[in-house]
């Protein structure tokens, strides 16, 4: 990553939670395949070596995942891909209340922000104010949402 982008906001301690739990479900993983692919010996270290590494790349983005600012533009860094745009291409940084519909009813999933670019589609952020870097810290979730709010209303 480049070094002239920063996160607005520190992460939660909740992402090491997240990152034990994926280790112990890559060891569950491991274990049941040498299991069902009767494996031994080299085909154990193979498997184990390319759990470890995929464990260690998951990790590492889920610890990078987040919203990077600079003075030019945005960078939404998320698990699989990374979206930079440019503070001209936004036309709104909004709050949106997520729900949920399972069947009839809809569940409330919270507050998250959403980006709305100038040709109309929306792009999601990993901001969520029930997620893993604001569930006990509402204030910083606002803090963000106004900061992003204010730097984008600087460019215009």
């Amino acid at each position: 990553m480049d070094d002239d982008w920063i996160r607005p906001y520190s992460p939660g301690a909740g992402r090491w939670l997240v990152i034990g739990w994926e280790a112990v479900a890559f060891g569950l993983l491991g274990w049941a395949s040498v299991g069902l692919f009767n494996l031994t010996g080299a085909g154990v270290h193979v498997l184990a070596m390319v759990t470890a590494a995929v464990w260690v790349l998951a990790g590492w983005r889920i610890l990078e995942m987040g919203v990077y600012v600079r003075p030019a533009g945005l960078r939404i860094r998320g698990l699989l891909r990374s979206r930079t745009l440019r503070w001209e291409e936004i036309a709104h940084v909004r709050l949106h209340r997520h729900t949920n519909k399972i069947g009839r009813w809809e569940i409330e999933g919270g507050l998250t922000v959403l980006i709305e670019r100038r040709d109309g589609s929306m792009v999601d952020t990993e901001l969520w104010a029930q997620g893993i870097d604001f569930h006990r810290r509402p204030h910083a979730f606002r803090e963000v949402y106004h900061d992003l709010r204010n730097r984008h209303l600087a460019c215009k």
